[in-house]
């Protein structure tokens, strides 16, 4: 029997721990610095690990690369948008109601995952490297795109514009990712030999965001505005989401006439969302309402998660 992913286990613990004790409001100003900061070692080691020749790289393999974009910031949102537009012409309230879907459309703004859609590809013996290349671009640009396309979805912004949108997910997010590049000859050794740096800035990061963000979603009333049939719509949702852009990026990669190995990687990037990105950008771009927007994510993150090892594990029993 497979052991339970532990990453999985602290989200719901992080979770239920919002649920019973959430932060109480005084302490929450220094829960929000701490997130900050871990979000900010984050995305510094993330650049001091990148190293420059994988970027240069990603550049060659065009139709790869810009295929992926095409699904993750354009193909995406207009399976939400069309989604959204059907649900509601179906129901006056759309199933999920508006918090919801805002949180079901920031979703489709995300860039890719990198760890689990380079790890798939391998499963399914896929081309590596392209998917090494194509999601670490899709998060770069993501810090850029997302809070547009969010803006532009949602028909609203933050701090004024959705230009501004931007400058604020940048200060807290590029700055740093930026500032590990410029240290990556010194500073990257020292993160590729201790992999715990990574991995405690990243998951621990995330672990804590979801917290606050439950903390105050909780305190506001969370698990009486979501029923447990809405978490099922939601669910629902979320794997139509998933299974129309596997379904559609298959279509593509045989369109483009690509290799089977440039198709899987097309396909396990295109459909990723990441979790890793979404927190801290929810919690930037939505800072009063971050637990119930990045609900929807996170229970799409787990299907993605099921879904796509079910399929990558196939693709991998074809011949030689």
């Amino acid at each position: 029997m497979r052991r339970p992913d532990p990453f999985l286990m602290s989200l719901i613990a992080a979770v239920l721990l919002a649920s019973f004790l959430p932060c109480p409001p005084t302490w929450q100003p220094w829960l929000s610095r701490l997130t900050s900061l871990l979000v900010i070692l984050m995305f510094f080691f993330q650049g001091a690990k990148l190293q420059r020749s994988a970027l240069v790289e990603s550049i060659r393999n065009w139709r790869l690369q810009g295929s992926t974009l095409l699904v993750s910031f354009a193909l995406f949102p207009l399976l939400g948008v069309g989604l959204y537009t059907l649900c509601h012409l179906l129901s006056p309230t759309g199933f999920l109601g508006p918090d919801l879907w805002i949180g079901v459309l920031f979703l489709c703004c995300l860039p890719s995952t990198v760890q689990s859609s380079i790890a798939l590809t391998s499963i399914a013996r896929g081309n590596v490297p392209a998917a090494i290349c194509a999601a670490t671009v899709s998060n770069i640009l993501g810090i850029l795109f997302t809070p547009l396309l969010t803006s532009l979805l949602l028909h609203r912004s933050h701090g004024g514009s959705g230009v501004q949108t931007v400058l604020n997910v940048a200060q807290e997010l590029l700055l740093p990712f930026i500032a590990g590049q410029i240290l990556q000859p010194w500073v990257g050794p020292i993160v590729r030999r201790h992999k715990i740096l990574l991995s405690f800035s990243d998951r621990g990061s995330i672990i804590v965001m979801v917290y606050a963000a439950f903390s105050v979603a909780v305190l506001q009333g969370l698990w009486h505005r979501v029923p447990l049939l809405t978490l099922l719509g939601v669910g629902l949702v979320d794997t139509l989401l998933l299974a129309l852009t596997l379904a559609l990026t298959f279509l593509l990669g045989h369109g483009i006439k690509q290799s089977i190995e440039d198709n899987i990687a097309l396909q396990f990037c295109g459909s990723k969302k990441s979790l890793a990105s979404g927190v801290p950008m929810a919690n930037v771009i939505f800072p009063s309402g971050a637990g119930i927007v990045v609900l929807p994510l996170m229970i799409f993150h787990q299907i993605q998660l099921f879904i796509c090892t079910v399929l990558a594990r196939h693709y991998a029993n074809r011949p030689q």
